[in-house]
């Protein structure tokens, strides 16, 4: 798909991101539905999709219509901003909110919340005290999970837990991500304290093609690698592309984030030594259950864990795996 299809001109995507929320209510076709703003950070990504499918599957449940809407590239602050604060104006009875800066998106929050609005931040923290709850992994433990499997994976080098290791960080005020690699960075003390960590200070940016230059200026660097840590799908996309062009994609140890079938074929082909997966559907599910909940003024949660397992090639074929990594989509996505 050519970028122009992936992120359209500005001004016109602008337009295309406040129109479902910029809507007064009574244009809405069945108004006595509870109206939750389902927002999140990006519409490309699978991970996203999944996210999209729980939220419908819970919306259905509790017979309330859900308002889909995010900007297509992970770093439009300002697209996502304008979504929340035309969904407050409009006055959506809840807003499910994956912030994309844990700064940016804190005024506009409060200001919903000062409507009388609720809302329930999924994925990534924010710095405020207004939301109802926090539906996500634990980002930090997780980032943990990831360093023990790398400790474990560098045991087979002859002096055991050592070995020069690379971290390509993903985007400065993403709060989930920076949980995941300090996670893995204090992990990798603990059970890998000998291992060396050769850089830890280069972010990848929002895209899998960002991400392959950073991702190649940093193994032009460092040519003997034993090990490297990618937060999430774009960096370890992009990484795994610049390891496969330079010829090493085999010869250090690759565990990244979450689970896309370009990342699965590649583990399976000895390629990516794990992946943490998260559990994006139950993320939707749990943010729209826990809005509509608050909105009721039942008492919910401060946070709510979704989950994240390590996976590796060989349990690729276990029922629960399957079930996480391909959730049924076309059931409630149509697609």
């Amino acid at each position: 798909m050519s970028k122009a299809k992936l992120f359209p001109n500005t001004f016109l995507h602008q337009l295309a991101l406040v129109a479902v929320c910029a809507l007064p209510l009574a244009a809405a076709a069945a108004p006595a539905k509870p109206v939750v703003a389902v927002i999140p950070k990006g519409t490309t990504h699978e991970f996203w999709k999944s996210v999209h499918a729980g939220a419908v599957k819970a919306g259905q449940e509790e017979n309330a219509e859900i308002l889909w809407q995010g900007p297509a590239k992970e770093d439009d602050r300002k697209g996502q901003i304008e979504v929340v604060q035309n969904c407050s104006s409009r006055g959506v009875d809840a807003i499910v909110l994956a912030p994309l800066d844990e700064v940016a998106l804190a005024r506009p929050v409060e200001a919903a919340v000062k409507r009388g609005i609720p809302v329930v931040i999924i994925d990534s923290d924010l710095k405020s005290k207004a939301f109802a709850s926090f539906v996500a992994t634990d980002n930090y433990a997780a980032g943990k999970l990831a360093a023990k499997h790398m400790a474990e994976s560098l045991a087979g080098k002859e002096g055991a837990g050592t070995g020069n290791i690379l971290v390509m960080r993903y985007l400065e005020g993403s709060a989930s991500n920076s949980n995941r690699e300090n996670g893995f960075l204090d992990g990798l003390k603990e059970y890998a304290p000998k291992a060396l960590v050769v850089s830890s200070n280069q972010y990848a940016g929002v895209t899998a093609e960002s991400a392959l230059k950073t991702a190649q200026n940093l193994l032009n660097k460092f040519p003997a690698l034993d090990g490297i840590f990618t937060p999430n799908a774009p960096t370890t996309f992009g990484m795994l592309r610049a390891l496969r062009i330079a010829g090493r994609s085999k010869q250090a140890k690759l565990i990244g984030f979450d689970a896309t079938d370009p990342l699965l074929d590649a583990m399976k082909a000895g390629e990516i030594a794990g992946l943490v997966v998260q559990d994006p559907f139950r993320m939707g599910y749990l943010g729209v259950k826990t809005a509509l909940a608050a909105k009721r003024g039942e008492k919910v949660a401060d946070r709510i864990d979704t989950g994240a397992r390590l996976i590796v090639a060989a349990d690729l074929d276990k029922p629960d795996v399957r079930e996480l990594i391909h959730p049924d989509l076309k059931r409630w996505l149509g697609e």
